[in-house]
């Protein structure tokens, strides 16, 4: 039996952009969720949905906003995020699966996790939509496998993680 950090089922974080991304994120996030849930029940903490759990109604409502008009509230509510992302991430998360996409690289907070992750040996699935030749070395570095569609991740993770449950 596999032992993972916390319980009889691994946990994976979803990194990837959410501040640019048209969509916050939400939609690859939602689907490859399905398949780690349902195919390999793992557990998956989706920073999309995390946001409104540890952040006030009003934090949550109007936080982005603050960026423009609190700087200091802007901050706090970061805080907030950033400490709670990098503890689950150092002391709960077993994988990383990461979308790196055109979006990815106007934010900071994929590359930070990233460069945790690295340092604790927490493995990184990076599916890329960058040509690899385009992609920060220092990020590249980072990863444990490296996909170039959701097919090929998905394979990957069903051929590694069953065999680990059989």
């Amino acid at each position: 039996m596999v032992m993972w950090k916390n319980g009889n089922q691994p946990l994976v974080y979803l990194a990837g952009a959410i501040e640019h991304a048209p969509d916050n994120g939400r939609h690859w996030r939602t689907e490859i969720s399905r398949f780690l849930m349902k195919e390999l029940h793992h557990r998956v903490f989706n920073p999309c949905l995390e946001e409104s759990h540890i952040l006030s109604p009003d934090e949550f409502r109007n936080f982005r906003d603050w960026k423009t008009t609190d700087i200091s509230r802007f901050r706090q509510v970061m805080h907030k995020i950033i400490q709670t992302d990098i503890s689950m991430l150092i002391n709960e998360v077993d994988y990383i699966i990461c979308l790196w996409d055109q979006y990815v690289t106007a934010g900071g907070g994929t590359q930070g996790e990233l460069t945790m992750a690295f340092w604790h040996r927490i493995p990184v699935y990076m599916i890329s939509q960058v040509p690899v030749q385009e992609m920060s070395s220092w990020i590249l570095g980072c990863t444990t496998e490296l996909f170039r569609n959701k097919s090929e991740l998905t394979r990957f993770l069903y051929d590694k993680y069953m065999k680990l449950t059989e």
